[in-house]
């Protein structure tokens, strides 16, 4: 979910998607569920998105450019086993084992908007951990003022890799300032709806950085660098003038070919097109505005 291209608005509706009964769910996930007594921004009480749109439409270019092609593709991806190689400028670099990354942190679920650069939205309960309390374990340096992070580059798993057409230059790579890293809203996670992440979604550990345009919540992280320089990102890399190295949701800046002032909320349909107004910071402005204060955000887009 969340990355956008040469194709960003090629598909206005959401498709038909299989019946339930078609999917075999991940097994669950023990965790401390999300309601309204959470931290502020850490639950919204709007209807949550049905889990098979959650996981049958998604931007993950590396299975295809189709939004339905993640669910078809992704069950060759090979999540089992995992490693995490922590790198730059933190006091315990090293390869880490997934398990490695989980053991010492409880699991949480965050109930946050998502809204794509494509102008369409859903309402998601991940499960995670934040990115913080994993920064602050291996030691964040003195010199480090960004996090850079790195998708599996595997193309005889992920066919949008092999693509000879494709925009992106593999592997997927992003990156957010240290305090945007840190901010307690910044997760990563490892399941949705209660149950261990799909492939489709980012499997087997991804980010979520909600004020932000959903490509900027990097999936299937083999590679977490802190670094004193800004990190290169594949979508800035690769239309500079329409995706910039912030990317906080701002319906007062346009996309160059659309506007962001109204999303489509998922599901929906030609006759119920579910359009609402895009909130600033898609609705964390309370939470993080302040991390932008003095940032011209039309020219820091």
């Amino acid at each position: 979910m969340g990355a956008a291209g040469a194709m960003a608005m090629g598909s206005l509706l959401s498709p038909a998607l299989g019946s339930a009964s078609d999917v075999i769910e991940p097994p669950p996930l023990d965790y401390l569920a999300a309601n309204k007594d959470s931290p502020a921004g850490f639950y919204t009480p709007e209807v949550q998105t049905p889990y098979r749109d959650v996981t049958g439409y998604n931007n993950f270019y590396e299975f295809g450019t189709d939004k339905t092609d993640p669910e078809k593709y992704a069950s060759k991806l090979v999540t089992d086993p995992w490693s995490v190689s922590i790198e730059g400028e933190v006091d315990k670099p090293g390869t880490y084992t997934l398990e490695d990354i989980l053991k010492p942190h409880d699991l949480e679920e965050r109930i946050y908007r998502l809204r794509c650069v494509e102008a369409w939205s859903m309402v998601v309960p991940w499960i995670g951990f934040p990115l913080g309390d994993l920064l602050k374990r291996f030691g964040v340096g003195s010199k480090a003022k960004y996090v850079a992070f790195e998708t599996l580059y595997r193309p005889n798993e992920m066919r949008g890799q092999r693509s000879r057409f494709g925009t992106i230059d593999w592997p997927y790579v992003e990156g957010l300032r240290l305090d945007e890293a840190m901010h307690p809203l910044t997760i990563l996670a490892v399941g949705v709806y209660g149950k261990t992440m799909p492939k489709q979604n980012g499997a087997p550990i991804r980010l979520i950085v909600p004020w932000k345009y959903g490509f900027k919540s990097i999936k299937s992280i083999v590679k977490i660098r802190l670094t004193d320089r800004k990190p290169a990102t594949s979508w800035n890399k690769t239309a500079p003038s329409e995706y910039g190295f912030y990317s906080n949701v701002n319906p007062a800046v346009s996309h160059p070919r659309w506007s962001q002032a109204s999303e489509r909320r998922l599901p929906n349909s030609l006759f119920k097109p579910n359009r609402i107004e895009t909130l600033p910071f898609n609705g964390y402005a309370e939470q993080v505005a302040s991390l932008y204060t003095g940032l011209d955000l039309k020219r820091n887009f």
